[in-house]
């Protein structure tokens, strides 16, 4: 449920940035952040034609490339979130937003909160047919202990 809440917080604060003035290259971290190995977001600053001006993540020595229109979605209806999958075996949460020269995306693995996601599953699942359990149990402490001369009279 809270996959996208840091994006969305560094990617309204970037475009604000920007659109105050400030450099792109100012509101990207100093050292690259490999998506996917990392758990650390990361930004990508795109201009109105999708080209990169700034950005602290890399997928195998290259910039991030989000699905086709999810800059486009981002300027007609922001924020924009997609889940995306680069690659197999890296699943992003992204969010983009517009600013006055092009669009904001800040991204992060989903690697943990995929794992915390089937720790919960299973958690349920070991709830689920512990109740089962309990309910066959007691169906039959009941059963044993219903009156056997109720029904002796039929």
């Amino acid at each position: 449920m809270g996959a996208n809440d840091p994006q969305l917080q560094l990617a309204e604060d970037a475009a604000h940035a920007l659109d105050g003035g400030a450099p792109a290259s100012t509101l990207v971290g100093s050292s690259k952040v490999d998506v996917a190995v990392s758990l650390a977001s990361f930004i990508v600053i795109y201009d109105l034609s999708g080209h990169v001006l700034a950005t602290d993540g890399q997928l195998d020595g290259h910039d991030p490339v989000p699905p086709l229109g999810v800059l486009d979605a981002a300027r007609q209806d922001p924020p924009n979130a997609v889940t995306w999958e680069p690659r197999a075996g890296v699943r992003i949460a992204s969010v983009t937003v517009p600013w006055h020269g092009g669009t904001v995306l800040a991204g992060r693995s989903l690697r943990e909160v995929e794992r915390q996601e089937d720790n919960i599953l299973l958690v349920a699942a070991a709830a689920w047919l512990l109740m089962l359990g309990v309910l066959a149990v007691t169906a039959l402490f009941a059963a044993w202990l219903w009156p056997r001369h109720a029904n002796a009279g039929m």
